[in-house]
């Protein structure tokens, strides 16, 4: 029998594990059974160690108490705490009420990572939306058309050549529901009266019809491909969704055809979406015809005939820190932060500094080879030298320099930011606070470059 070695015995893995704290938020209603997605992901939560919620949107609510942000279902006063170790998969139709919509911008909020985010949810809920930003994206699609007046619904088929049979679409909708097959201009007149009598301002979007004995679906998650199945058309119907009575197959997309639905997931900016697509005659060559990019992916389905777990598979994306996703705070390109001992002090984010966080100070002392004494607005102090940092001065100067690198603490829009890294510049003339990108991220936010004290308030003009 063979001994392992004694540093085998005293070896210690130091690599962070993976963590995450699962709410799934679902408008299903609140007596339901069955959440078929929601459930497969609460599964695999379990098997892999990872607190979950369902938080319900019918009857939930939201808390904020010293600091600590918890969702809670009706009769639930324990709740489920939300934060930066929160992914939240959003399911279902949340669109239909805007309090709904509010849920997901608290959690936007919170630093809690969207599955997806408000913007791609809007996007997706609306099918011209979609149907616009998958144009910008150079995408093929059936002819489409916008029909936004009743009276002359026919007219405005005729100018976009789309000829009969065609496909009606509530420009809302999932599962199949809200899509009609017309095939004459007196069923299209038929069919536009009646939605406008019962909602005068609806809007509907007309596509030319493309006969097909199947369509696709494609799961995209973190940018790349995950899983593709097609679903064959429903005897006698011409929709295809599994929700409807269709039954699933996998299929082997070519690598156009998976080229071409990243660029779809991409253009919705989604982090998990299903696309759905009409394949091409010549699938090698041609791109496929895309119908919509759904912002709510459902398991159902894709694992039965891919034979994949995909609830897990999203888990372990997820988990992985480097794949959370964070909806970032705008600013403007100057904001007033509280740099300790200086008290509030006017700082400008310069998204071309990569290096580090930059005090412009005067009267740089060393006092030893560990302290030096620097002077900034006024107030002279003696910090500790944590290093000596070699900079590249770029622009019309394009010299290097050695600058002393001292920590202070930080305060912006409610943050606490403890032993920030900054190298002091002998500049006095300047933005006394110059902050880099990597504090940027750290802080969470966009730099807006055409305004300034977004976040934070200043009354003279500077």
């Amino acid at each position: 029998m063979l001994v392992p070695k004694f540093k085998d015995y005293i070896s210690e893995d130091t690599k962070e594990k993976p963590f995450l704290r699962l709410l799934i938020v679902t408008d299903e209603p609140e007596e339901a059974k069955t959440f078929h997605t929601a459930d497969r992901l609460k599964e695999e939560c379990d098997k892999l160690g990872y607190p979950h919620y369902l938080f319900k949107l019918t009857g939930g609510y939201t808390t904020l108490e010293n600091g600590v942000r918890k969702f809670h279902n009706k009769d639930d006063k324990k709740g489920f705490e939300v934060g930066a170790m929160t992914v939240a998969v959003i399911r279902g139709s949340i669109t239909r009420k805007d309090s709904w919509m509010d849920f997901v911008s608290i959690l936007e909020r919170a630093n809690a990572t969207l599955v997806n985010p408000r913007t791609t949810i809007n996007m997706c809920a609306d099918k011209y939306r979609t149907a616009l930003r998958l144009a910008d994206y150079g995408l093929t699609q059936p002819k489409t058309k916008l029909i936004n007046d009743p009276e002359k619904s026919n007219e405005q088929v005729k100018e976009s050549g789309i000829k009969f049979p065609l496909i009606m679409k509530t420009l809302r909708g999932s599962k199949g529901v809200g899509v009609l097959f017309i095939d004459s201009e007196k069923g299209l007149d038929s069919i536009v009266q009646l939605i406008h009598k019962q909602d005068e301002d609806a809007d509907l979007l007309v596509q030319e019809y493309i006969k097909t004995e199947y369509d696709v679906r494609v799961h995209i998650l973190g940018g790349k491909f995950l899983a593709a199945m097609k679903r064959p058309v429903i005897e006698g119907d011409f929709r295809s969704n599994v929700s409807q009575g269709s039954k699933p197959e996998k299929i082997e997309l070519t690598e156009l055809e998976i080229e071409e639905c990243l660029k779809a997931s991409k253009a919705v900016g989604g982090y998990w979406t299903a696309v759905d697509y009409i394949p091409s005659k010549d699938r090698e060559k041609e791109p496929p015809y895309f119908l919509e990019v759904n912002s709510s992916p459902g398991t159902e389905g894709i694992e039965d005939a891919t034979k994949m777990n995909i609830a897990k598979e999203v888990i372990n994306h997820f988990a992985q820190k480097e794949n959370r996703y964070t909806v970032p705070t705008e600013c403007g390109f100057k904001e007033i932060l509280t740099i300790k001992p200086f008290g509030e002090i006017i700082s400008k984010f310069d998204t071309g500094n990569s290096g580090m966080p930059v005090i412009h100070a005067d009267k740089i002392k060393p006092m030893s080879n560990k302290k030096v004494q620097w002077t900034l607005l006024g107030k002279t102090i003696t910090s500790d030298i944590v290093k000596v940092e070699s900079i590249n001065v770029g622009g019309l100067r394009d010299y290097a320099e050695d600058r002393y690198v001292v920590r202070l603490d930080v305060e912006f829009a409610g943050g606490f930011y403890k032993n920030v890294e900054f190298t002091i510049d002998d500049r006095e003339d300047r933005t006394p606070i110059l902050l880099d990108r990597a504090f940027m991220k750290r802080l969470n936010v966009m730099v807006n470059p055409q305004r300034k004290y977004v976040i934070t308030t200043k009354y003279s003009i500077d």
